[in-house]
């Protein structure tokens, strides 16, 4: 591996209604509006130096664009090009300009289908860490994971692990120690991007790191008295894999957004990847909670990077199926 990618980086959704979306978003979970337009949205966190960390656009549809990674610099896009190209997977440049407020990128449908950019350049803006009088809803700061359901989970960890340079911290075991569920990393976190079994590719949701777990408890408070009830879909609690706390919401399109909070260091290089069994209860909500039905059979669907007006076709995971009780 001679490329350096850093961690994750943005989102792009598409959404239904932008003003609907803004008021979720802005109002009710305290995300930073960096400038809109009446087709975008620009939102990032309130520790976020980078211009967004989310951007919502205008569409017919509810679906996802892509899920970025941040690289080191320019010079990694051409070595990620070269890569994919190696592995026969088709790439798609878009040069600075393209995009409003970032550099040149670099997109591609991975082994599993799923639509990645990387970038080395985004404009930066005033980081309104220490704004406390900004402070709202959910004080959300900095976007934090991605988690995808895909069809063969042990394809997608030996390609990023291998591949792309990533590390285990947990995974999930299911018969034969096939894995169901793997959680990788290049920041010194939990993850960056967790895999789940399912029908996929699919995107499951968009992890947001938050200061402390109050933000959480506080974050439900402000969500009920605005009337999104309904939107709260899990939570809160804490994870058995990770250590973390949690929320679950689903935003005015369906798409599934976590608030989450506590997880730990991975930083060493000795540092060896926490087996849990399927059948483990704690693997589950550390309290004992199970997870709703939506949970597994819902996720946001897709684009094909190389013909955007396309969504990606899923099918049915590899792995026997099992209604899960515990994902982050």
């Amino acid at each position: 591996m001679d490329f350096n990618i850093i961690r994750t980086g943005r989102a792009v959704l598409n959404v239904k209604d932008l003003e609907r979306s803004k008021a979720f978003y802005v109002d009710a979970l305290g995300f930073i509006e960096t400038e809109s337009d009446d087709r975008h949205v620009y939102l990032r966190g309130l520790e976020e130096h980078n211009h967004h960390s989310l951007l919502l656009k205008k569409a017919e549809e509810p679906s996802v664009e892509v899920i970025g990674y941040k690289v080191y610099d320019d010079m990694d896009l051409e070595r990620l090009d070269r890569l994919f190209s190696q592995k026969g997977l088709e790439t798609r440049w878009m040069e600075r300009g393209t995009q409003h407020a970032v550099g040149r990128t670099l997109r591609v449908q991975d082994v599993s289908g799923l639509p990645l950019e990387f970038y080395a350049e985004m404009e930066t803006v005033e980081r309104m860490l220490q704004r406390y009088d900004l402070y709202k809803g959910a004080r959300v700061q900095r976007i934090d994971h991605f988690n995808c359901m895909v069809r063969d989970v042990e394809k997608a960890y030996e390609f990023y692990t291998k591949e792309l340079g990533f590390a285990c911290s947990e995974y999930t075991a299911a018969e034969a120690e096939k894995i169901w569920a793997a959680w990788l990393h290049r920041k010194p976190s939990v993850h960056d991007v967790a895999f789940m079994n399912g029908n996929g590719p699919r995107l499951h949701h968009i992890g947001y790191w938050l200061s402390d777990q109050m933000s959480l408890i506080h974050a439900c408070d402000v969500l009920a008295a605005m009337g999104y009830t309904e939107n709260i879909e899990r939570g809160p609690g804490r994870h058995g894999l990770s250590n973390a706390f949690f929320l679950y919401l689903r935003d005015p399109d369906g798409h599934r957004i976590e608030l989450y909070n506590g997880d730990y260091l991975t930083s060493d290089p000795d540092f060896k990847p926490v087996r849990w069994d399927i059948n483990d209860p704690r693997r589950q909500t550390f309290w004992g909670h199970a997870a709703p039905d939506s949970w597994f059979n819902e996720a946001s669907a897709v684009q094909n990077v190389l013909a955007p007006e396309k969504l990606m076709e899923t099918g049915e995971p590899t792995l026997k199926q099992r209604k899960p009780t515990f994902v982050i």
